[in-house]
């Protein structure tokens, strides 16, 4: 995902109506999936639209990750993903779709810093654990160009149908 200081990294894991994904990336990515989830996305690709248009770090990366991953796993056939996640440590682990009980294990480990899971399906942000800043119903986050921080701000908040857990 994108660079960033290892000790920042995150474990991001969204679940929609087609499946899961997960990765890990810079722990600022938070804020700006956080407020995508205020468009209520049906699917992880909306909602990564949408917070494209926050912060240009995260789409493409992540949608060009997942191409690369169903391109080298087949239905039954995970050896490249398991292969990958074998060797990986948390910074450098590729986006993966959760596709059997090993992928889905990790999408469920936390790096240092945390794991927020984004339950699109029922509307739920599920912090399993966050060392770095707590997810809020409402708020502000900075706009990114995708090489740098704007003093641009937008607010976001959440439908009351969203619950964030704990």
């Amino acid at each position: 995902m994108a660079k960033s200081p290892h000790h920042y990294d995150m474990r991001f894991t969204i679940v929609d109506h087609r499946g899961t994904i997960s990765f890990v990336g810079d722990g600022f990515l938070m804020l700006p999936l956080v407020a995508a989830c205020a468009s209520n996305p049906a699917g992880h690709k909306e909602m990564l639209s949408t917070a494209d248009k926050i912060d240009r770090r995260v789409r493409v990366n992540i949608l060009n990750q997942l191409a690369v991953f169903d391109e080298h796993n087949v239905d039954g056939d995970y050896a490249e993903i398991l292969g990958k996640l074998e060797s990986a440590k948390n910074h450098n682990e590729p986006v993966f779709r959760v596709v059997d009980a090993v992928t889905r294990e990790r999408s469920l480990e936390p790096t240092r810093t945390g794991l927020i899971i984004f339950n699109l399906k029922d509307h739920r942000i599920i912090q399993v654990l966050n060392q770095f800043y707590a997810v809020e119903r409402k708020g502000e986050v900075h706009l990114h160009t995708g090489n740098r921080y704007s003093r641009r701000t937008v607010p976001y908040e959440l439908p009351e149908t969203w619950s964030i857990v704990p």
